[in-house]
């Protein structure tokens, strides 16, 4: 299942920039979408060579993490089952997972604070039963973030990338660091008080010297968003071809912009900006637009 890859590098041509150019990792897959794609690619691997075949993740009812997992499963002759948090609801990602044969438990909030005490209480008997965090976290992801520095036949100035749990940003921070390069790693969380994440990228990678982390970009915090946002996604969607969601890659490409208005970087600087997909999150919002 993870043999084919198709993630190009294409250049955007817009007037601000002179070398912008976007990795299209939403290109690989409509399901098991950008970085989710390289976060389970090493995962399953493991979970294989431990002959489990039962994955058990966790995640909210939009969760493009859940939709990707159910998908990777099915297609690998896996069972998947998510605790998904909060109550019961019925939406087209949570329709996607069922389609993909994965079973949803429903898990009030406080409870889901503790993953590895309902994964205990619910699959500790299960032989076959095979943890993977919210998100995908892990160093397998880790692992397999990286490889998308590995991959890029170009040197950049900058290269730019949203966090959540700051997982994919450790694996491209591995990929600098071990292809000793100088570019510089600019991390957007889309977390409010998002300076976590830097703690959570030196479990994974120590060597911080090339990261920039910007928390002013969260538009009130994780799929929160306001009117300022959606217009940037509009105009930007319509100036480029180039869809983005609201709670991920919409905040990442905001805060390129900004900073070059800013002079943070320059125009003629070379800019990476890392598309990890997840547009199925759009679905979340689409009242908005």
């Amino acid at each position: 299942m993870f043999e084919k890859l198709y993630s190009p590098v294409e250049k955007l041509k817009l007037a601000a920039f002179n070398n912008l150019f976007v990795k299209r990792e939403d290109l690989i897959d409509p399901y098991i979408s950008g970085n989710k794609w390289r976060k389970l690619k090493y995962i399953l691997a493991k979970a294989e060579a431990e002959h489990k075949n039962h994955l058990i993740t966790f995640g909210g009812a939009y969760s493009n993490h859940l939709v990707a997992t159910a998908a990777a499963a099915s297609r690998s002759g896996l069972k998947s089952t998510a605790f998904v948090r909060g109550e019961k609801v019925t939406n087209e990602m949570l329709l996607l997972c069922k389609l993909f044969g994965m079973d949803l438990i429903f898990t009030e909030r406080e409870s889901y604070k503790d993953k590895f005490a309902l994964f205990e209480k619910h699959f500790k008997f299960d032989v076959n039963a095979y943890f993977i965090d919210e998100g995908g976290a892990s160093t397998e992801a880790v692992t397999g973030c990286s490889e998308i520095v590995d991959e890029l036949t170009d040197v950049y100035d900058h290269i730019f990338c949203a966090a959540g749990t700051g997982t994919t940003a450790a694996g491209l921070l591995d990929g600098i660091v071990k292809n000793n390069l100088k570019t510089k790693l600019h991390v957007i969380p889309v977390l409010k008080n998002g300076n976590f994440i830097k703690a959570e990228i030196v479990k994974y990678v120590p060597n911080t010297e090339n990261l920039i982390l910007h928390t002013d970009y969260h538009f009130g915090g994780y799929a929160k968003t306001t009117p300022e946002l959606f217009k940037f996604i509009k105009d930007f969607t319509a100036n480029t071809g180039l869809l983005i969601d609201p709670v991920y890659t919409a905040k990442m490409f905001y805060a390129v912009f900004d900073l070059q208005r800013n002079k943070t970087i320059k125009s003629d600087d070379k800019i990476l900006a890392i598309h990890t997909g997840g547009l199925l999150g759009i679905f979340g919002m689409k009242d908005k637009f």
